[in-house]
Order: C-alpha cells, then sequence, then structure tokens
C-alpha cells in the first residue's frame, strides 16, 4: 500500500498532466485534428488506414506511433529506470522535450506532419520518464488507465474492501489536471493557435533546467 507522496511528485505529476492535456488540445485543434499524447486512436485511425489500403494515411499514422515510441526508448535509455526517483536525469528529458515542443511550433503552424511528430516524441519522452511511485502509476499523458484504476478502487470501495486512497488521489490528480491542461490548451489555441505550445515548451524548459541544476549540485555535494 502506497503510504505517502512526496510534494515535488505531487507538484510534478499535476503539472506534466496539465502539460499533456494542453498538448492534446492543440493536437485537436489544429489541422490534422488528433490525438497526440497517446497512442489508441491513433493506431485505430492506422488500422483504417490499412483497410482502406492508403499508402499515405498508413505512412502518417505509422510515424506518429514511431515518434512517440522513439521519445519513450530515449527517455528510457536517458532516465534507465522505470521508478520515479529524485536524482535520476529527469531535467534532460524535459529539455529534450522542451526543444521538441519549440520545434514543432513552426511547423504545425505550416500544416506540416512532421510537427505533429515531433510534439508526439515529445509527449513520448515524458510519458516514459514518469512511469511509478512506489507502485503509484504515473502516466501523465493519457487518462484510459487512470479511469480503469479510479473505477477498480470504487468497486471495491463499494464491496467494503479496503482501498489505498492515496492512489485515488493519483488517479484524481492526473485526470483532474489533464482534463485542466485540456481546457486551457483549447483557450490558448482560439487566441495564438499553435503558439499555445509556447507554455508547456517553456514550463519544461525550465523545469528540466531548474531540475538539472539541482540534480548537479546533489552530485557535487556527496
Amino acid at each position: 500500500m502506497l503510504r505517502q507522496l512526496p510534494r515535488w511528485a505531487w507538484i510534478g505529476g499535476g503539472l506534466l498532466a496539465l502539460i499533456a492535456g494542453c498538448i492534446n488540445a492543440v493536437g485537436y485543434l489544429c489541422f490534422r485534428h488528433q490525438p497526440i499524447t497517446h497512442l489508441t486512436g491513433t493506431s485505430t485511425e492506422l488500422g483504417l488506414a490499412l483497410a482502406r489500403f492508403d499508402t499515405t494515411e498508413i505512412a502518417h499514422w505509422a510515424l506518429a506511433i514511431t515518434s512517440f515510441l522513439a521519445g519513450a526508448v530515449l527517455s528510457g535509455f536517458i532516465v534507465q529506470q522505470s521508478t520515479l526517483q529524485l536524482g535520476r536525469r529527469y531535467g534532460v528529458v524535459l529539455m529534450i522535450e522542451s526543444v521538441l515542443l519549440f520545434a514543432a511550433i513552426p511547423l504545425i503552424h505550416a500544416q506540416r506532419d512532421l510537427g505533429l511528430y515531433l510534439a508526439s516524441a515529445a509527449c513520448g519522452l515524458q510519458n516514459a520518464m514518469v512511469s511509478t511511485y512506489s507502485g503509484a502509476t504515473f502516466r501523465t499523458t493519457h487518462l484510459s488507465g487512470i479511469f480503469t484504476d479510479l473505477g477498480i478502487y470504487l468497486g471495491q470501495r463499494l464491496r467494503g474492501l479496503p482501498v489505498d486512497m492515496l492512489r485515488v488521489q493519483v488517479c484524481l490528480l492526473v485526470a483532474s489536471h489533464f482534463i485542466v491542461g485540456a481546457t486551457l490548451g483549447a483557450l490558448g489555441f482560439l487566441a495564438w493557435q499553435e503558439r499555445v505550445l509556447l507554455v508547456p515548451a517553456v514550463l519544461t524548459g525550465v523545469v528540466g533546467l531548474g531540475y538539472a541544476i539541482y540534480r548537479h549540485r546533489l552530485i557535487a555535494t556527496r
């Protein structure tokens, strides 16, 4: 049973879910109208394209999936662990995510699919970086698993079984912040179009740089 969650994990998990919600809203509202932060809809689109044997669309959806996967691979290579713990190289991952988002903005503005691939890679990086903390799932770029876990916990509670309420709170944290992020992303898109991605790009860059400095000092004092 998860006993406690440090403040930095609450703040970081909520912020990253907020960022993911914003990115995904832009994906739905920009020229392609597609999800960016998760692959369920993307994989379905690939299946539909395969059924039609539409080679152009097959290539697009396959590249979107590959981009997300490549981001996750890069994150796994850099962080090297699936459990969340201070001191690991999250700052590098966040700064790379920031660079990818900055690069995606002008490409999405020009209606280039490459911009969507870069944003998808950024989300793959983020989702792989934040995996678990003491058994509590931190999947910040999609909500299917979060709502499934929440439903299981609530069903167990209705049966009178003991439930780890801290894990319920983690589910609510990620789900609520993702939805708020999507709302803010949609509102921002009305005013700034795809340039609203500057917000998550700056946030990930600043947090990543700050964390990298903290990690360097932490290592230097050992």
